[in-house]
């Protein structure tokens, strides 16, 4: 927003909330801002739009985060959303189905999977369905796993990891991404091998990724807070499709669990951790 030429405190007030993955927390905190009447909202997260799009239907709102938001509802069309929101999608659903590819290429020996989803989020029984579909191609068992807070993903995993030949796909949702630390230590333990759709779980020492640039995102909803600031109407502004996914490994991961990445995984990777 700075280099946008919006300042903090000088010709631009910010109000942050952080519900986390708490949808009660989420939903009080969508209720303070929307009494804010402010100018516009940033949601990221089906979780956090939600609750917003029930309360204000006049208040412009630019989403990051949302896979499939034309079948969640929360817009007319791609091209012209109509009404008070818009924003960035991080994927269609057959980057899903690639993730599972990209898994089973570094782990060939599993047999079964788990899912890790989140119930209260619309577009995550998209992206299992998408996952659903092609896992018989790969000769994989799945489990879907829904997941509300760190006791539920403990227990899911820990349940799932009774048995042998095991692996994870971790969806992006805001019970993944607030508990990664717990999910990747959790794999590391049970030597699961996993993928995740962000970079951040990878950096934090989980095996793969696949996915957009989360901070980029973040970047591109600067530039529609910028023009409905300036006087467009979300209405008008189309949601925006992701254009590059990046694949992320990280070696020392790998070696820790015993795997081999192939070096044509290793030939397209955007970055590779040693």
């Amino acid at each position: 927003m700075q280099k946008l030429g919006w300042t903090d405190g000088h010709n631009v007030r910010i109000e942050y909330r952080w519900g986390g993955a708490n949808p009660e927390r989420v939903r009080t905190y969508a209720s303070e801002l929307v009494a804010l009447k402010p100018d516009v909202i940033v949601a990221a997260s089906a979780l956090v739009l939600q609750p917003l799009q029930q309360q204000t239907r006049g208040i412009p709102i630019v989403f990051t985060q949302i896979s499939d938001p034309l079948g969640s509802g929360f817009v007319a069309s791609l091209a012209h959303p109509g009404g008070n929101v818009t924003g960035f999608t991080p994927a269609e659903f057959s980057m899903y189905g690639k993730s599972l590819e990209i898994l089973k290429e570094v782990a060939p020996h599993i047999a079964r999977v788990a899912v890790l989803l989140s119930p209260e989020q619309v577009p995550q029984a998209g992206m299992w369905r998408t996952i659903e579909a092609i896992a018989p191609s790969f000769g994989v068992q799945l489990t879907a796993a829904a997941v509300r807070d760190a006791a539920e993903i403990e227990h899911a995993i820990d349940e799932f990891a009774r048995e042998s030949n095991g692996g994870l796909v971790v969806l992006p949702s805001s019970p993944t991404l607030v508990h990664r630390e717990l999910i990747i230590g959790l794999a590391a333990r049970h030597r699961l091998p996993a993928v995740y759709s962000y970079r951040q779980f990878v950096m934090a020492g989980g095996l793969i990724s696949y996915g957009i640039d989360l901070a980029d995102q973040y970047r591109q909803a600067a530039s529609y807070v910028d023009r409905i600031l300036h006087g467009e109407k979300p209405g008008d502004l189309p949601v925006q499709e992701p254009t590059k996914f990046e694949l992320v490994i990280n070696l020392k991961t790998a070696k820790a669990l015993g795997l081999t990445v192939p070096p044509t995984l290793l030939a397209i990777a955007d970055e590779v951790i040693e």
